[in-house]
């Protein structure tokens, strides 16, 4: 007996990851935060939430972070860093290296000016 479908197929479609917004996530810490002990399981049941989520997202909600309550990976408004913002970061990258590297040159120079310095006293002194 042979299928019809195609060997590569997938049959169901893949799932989408779930997202959550800032709002949403206060409401189930303030929610979660609130229960008795016996009942704290339930919401996250009744959520498809695991404790991990709540534990982040009160960490979040504590530091006062708000913002970093949205999971940037997988947000759909993740803002778009404008083009100048994007090289002000690399333009900042690129001297901070250059900077560590002129240190690290400026050093160099100081050890062969010393080095120059006592191979001519040596010189001055084996004559």
């Amino acid at each position: 007996m042979t299928s019809t479908k195609p060997a590569g197929s997938d049959p169901a479609p893949r799932p989408k990851r779930r997202t959550f917004s800032p709002e949403y996530k206060l409401r189930i810490v303030a929610e979660y935060d609130a229960a008795p002990k016996n009942e704290k399981g339930a919401i996250l049941r009744r959520e498809r939430l695991y404790h991990p989520h709540v534990k982040e997202w009160r960490t979040a909600r504590d530091a006062g972070a708000l913002e970093k309550l949205v999971d940037k990976r997988t947000s759909l408004a993740r803002p778009k860093k404008s083009a100048a913002e994007t090289e002000n970061e690399k333009l900042r990258r690129q001297v901070e290296r250059l900077e560590k590297e002129l240190a690290r040159n400026k050093a160099a120079l100081e050890v062969m000016g010393k080095a120059s310095a006592l191979l001519e006293m040596i010189s001055e002194s084996a004559d």
